[in-house]
């Protein structure tokens, strides 16, 4: 919907792909479906969801055998975005490099979007 042609619109750090890959493979599911939804002290937060039928209006992007799909209200804020899976002493997970934030809250599990990509919605 809010692609450029040669592009996707998300990428996927071999790390990423190969985390949804296991996840795809390990629970039957075709993909995994992210988005973005109201909350957090910032004002927007990330979702996940394991997808067995993607929405014929879901953006897909597959890179290394993982498969992606963006809800359809969540493509313009993920345009761009790069996931990437990061494992560290004390936790483990997802984390979203995505150039349309503009503030995230100080415990980084919410964001906030420029005004003007809020409003289009």
């Amino acid at each position: 919907m809010f692609g450029i042609p040669g592009k996707q619109a998300v990428t996927m750090t071999p790390k990423a792909a190969e985390q949804i890959t296991r996840l795809m493979t390990s629970g039957g599911h075709a993909g995994l479906r992210i988005g973005v939804k109201k909350g957090g002290c910032a004002g927007m937060e990330y979702t996940m969801e394991y997808v067995d039928q993607p929405d014929p209006h879901d953006e897909i992007v597959e890179q290394d055998g993982a498969r992606v799909m963006i809800a359809p209200m969540a493509q313009m804020f993920l345009f761009g975005t790069e996931i990437d899976y990061e494992v560290s002493l004390l936790e483990s997970g997802f984390k979203f490099k995505n150039p349309n934030v503009v503030d995230a809250c100080g415990c980084g599990e919410s964001i906030k979007f420029d005004e003007t990509l809020a409003q289009q919605s």
